[in-house]
Order: structure tokens, then C-alpha cells, then sequence
């Protein structure tokens, strides 16, 4: 039984043995991934009162301004994430390449690896919006001993073995799965804490808010175009509550407790959309399906799609599971028009 005021590092202890890989090793690196969030967090509290806003100088690897929070939270977990030998191998969305851990006496024993985004929606730092960190793990596939290769990290996402983020908003909370449901940790700053406050987090099957960059309307596929008019129209429940952070963790944390979708397609901007399969859309979409929702990108599962490289994006529907089927729907249906079209 879950029970609220209990500490994240109890709630860990109490719930290991369910977990199918119980060693123990899973629960040192949430810990460790806990750690770093809260060392994490006092930088971001201070934002506005240090230098530690603004631009980095230098690009990422997928050309964006990185900016100084961006490489303060990628350092800081991936020195955690070492310091603690728990994993063999990072990715991280900030790093061009993976990163191979070794162990003591120089060994790669360890079974997991750890591909994150350290700082989701850094650009909304300095006007003091929430932003946050995803986290995805899985178990190597590459034998035990030897440093971690491509293929590690490589894995389609119902590989996964734990996912989760952490939203510094208002209140910083750490909201995680290792495939039995999904629970939320808010920090009391005061004495350094997380406990349970949200357990076993459900998507309401439906919901009334729908996230896009409506902005980018005019480069949309048809689908998604119709897709937002029906969201528009008087009909029903509807029309709809447009709400669009800019910040995936935080459009997404809403929509889990309100009910609703997030979306990010493919654009004539972005031919495979903007968000990392391997670094956003994976974790989120596990956390989902976890939570009773749905993740697709459009026409399939986000967790069956098979990655092919570090950098991977893919278009993103994430939410209330009739609402992302009502968008499949639309896009179907216009990817069916096109097929006729050039058949006849």
C-alpha cells in the first residue's frame, strides 16, 4: 500500500523487490538521480540572483544555444551518475557521443545505462518558467565486462526498465516508474526530502486541453490541422482549452493530472519534428502508458519504434488516451486521402 508522507527513499526500499531486476543496483541509481536533482534545484532557485542565466556561448549537438544552466545540469548528473559506479555507460542530449563508465580496477560491470535531457526547456529559464529533467534507463544488451557500444543505447523504448523527470516549478517534484505505475515525490526544501504526495498518477481517459505551438498552424500536416479545428469546434464537450508552456515536462505534468494531449508533429520545418526519441519521447511516452495514457507519433507506438541513431526525433502525440486516438484518427485519415490521391 502506498502511503502518503512516506519518503522517496523508503518508498524505494519498500517497493524493490517488485521490480523484476531486484539487485538493489535500480534503487542506488534513483537515489543517485535524486541526488543530482536536488543539487540541481538550488541552482535553479537561484536563477536571477547568480550568473547563472543567459547563454553558454557554444551550441549543442543539435545546434541550439546551450545555455549555462543546460551544462550546469548535464555535469552535475553525469558526475553523480559516476561517482556512484552504478552505470556503464551516459547519453545525454547535450553530449555528441555516449559516454562509457568504467568501474573500480578499470572494469564496465555494471548493467545499466542512463540517456537523459538534464534541463528540458532551459530556453523559458530566464523568464522563470518550470522547466525540468527526464531520465531513461535500461539494462545493457552487450555483454558484461566490456565497455557499453551504440547498441546500449539504441533500444526501443518498451526496453525500458525506469523512467521519470523532475519539474522545478513551484514546488520541485520527482515523478518516476519502473513499470508498476507511476508515483510523485515533492521536495521539502527545508530539510532536503521527497515524499509521496501524488501515488499511482493516472491520465483521465479524456480531457479538455490541447498543447501545440500553434504557431508553426501554417507548416502542419492536414491531419493535425483538422485535428486542432475539432478540438476548435462547439460540439459536445468541446471546444477545447488551447494551454502551451513551451516546456515539455510541464505541458506534460498538467495534462497527467488534468486530462489532456501534447503535441509536437512533424512540420514542413521539421520533417521528423523537434523532440529526441531516445532523450523525451521514450521516457514520456513509458511514463504514459503507465499512467493509463497513450504516446504515439502519429501513426504508431512511440515504445515499438526502433531507433537508428543517438540524435533521433520523431513527431510526438502524448496524452489521454481517447484524445490521442481521436488525433490518430485525423492523421490516418489524411495519410489514407494522400494514398488514394496518388493511386488514381
Amino acid at each position: 500500500m502506498k502511503k502518503k508522507n512516506q519518503t522517496l527513499g523508503e518508498f524505494i526500499i519498500e517497493n524493490q523487490e517488485s521490480f523484476q531486476y531486484s539487485s538493489g543496483e535500480l534503487s542506488r541509481l534513483i537515489n543517485s538521480i535524486r541526488l543530482a536533482a536536488k543539487v540541481v534545484n538550488h541552482e535553479v532557485n537561484k536563477a536571477g540572483l547568480v550568473d547563472i542565466t543567459g547563454s553558454a556561448g557554444e551550441e549543442n549537438i543539435q545546434g541550439e544555444q546551450q545555455q549555462k544552466l543546460d551544462v550546469y545540469a548535464n555535469e552535475t548528473f553525469i558526475q553523480t551518475l559516476i561517482n556512484r559506479e552504478i552505470v556503464c555507460g551516459i547519453a545525454s542530449e547535450e553530449n555528441d557521443n555516449y559516454i562509457t563508465i568504467q568501474g573500480q580496477n578499470e572494469k564496465h560491470n555494471n548493467k545499466y545505462v542512463v540517456l537523459m535531457d538534464p534541463l528540458d526547456g532551459s530556453s523559458n529559464i530566464d523568464v522563470n518558467v518550470s522547466v525540468g529533467t527526464i531520465f531513461s534507463i535500461y539494462r545493457r544488451v552487450t555483454p558484461e565486462g566490456a565497455p557499453v557500444e551504440m547498441e546500449d543505447f539504441l533500444q526501443p523504448g518498451n526496453q525500458q526498465v525506469a523512467a521519470g523527470y523532475i519539474i522545478y516549478g513551484t514546488s520541485t517534484m520527482l515523478v518516476y516508474t519502473t513499470g508498476c505505475g507511476v508515483n510523485g515525490f515533492t521536495l521539502n526544501p527545508a530539510i532536503g526530502t521527497y515524499y509521496l504526495s501524488h501515488p499511482n498518477m493516472q491520465f483521465p481517459e479524456n480531457g479538455n486541453i490541447y498543447s501545440i505551438n500553434e504557431g508553426n498552424y501554417v507548416h502542419f500536416p492536414q491531419g493535425v490541422k483538422d485535428y486542432i479545428k475539432y478540438c476548435q469546434a462547439e460540439e459536445g464537450e468541446r471546444p477545447y482549452t488551447s494551454r502551451y508552456i513551451g516546456s515539455l515536462v510541464s505541458d506534460f505534468h498538467r495534462n497527467m493530472i488534468k486530462g489532456g494531449i501534447y503535441m509536437y508533429p512533424k512540420s514542413s520545418k521539421a520533417n521528423n519534428g523537434k523532440l529526441r526519441l531516445l532523450y523525451e519521447c521514450n521516457p514520456m511516452a513509458f511514463i504514459a502508458e503507465q499512467a493509463g495514457g497513450k504516446a504515439s507519433d502519429g501513426f504508431q507506438r512511440i515504445l515499438d519504434i526502433q531507433p537508428s541513431e543517438l540524435h533521433e526525433r520523431a513527431p510526438f502525440f502524448c496524452g489521454s488516451k481517447n484524445m490521442v486516438e481521436k488525433a490518430e484518427e485525423f492523421m490516418q485519415a489524411t495519410e489514407a486521402k494522400l494514398t488514394t490521391k496518388v493511386a488514381k
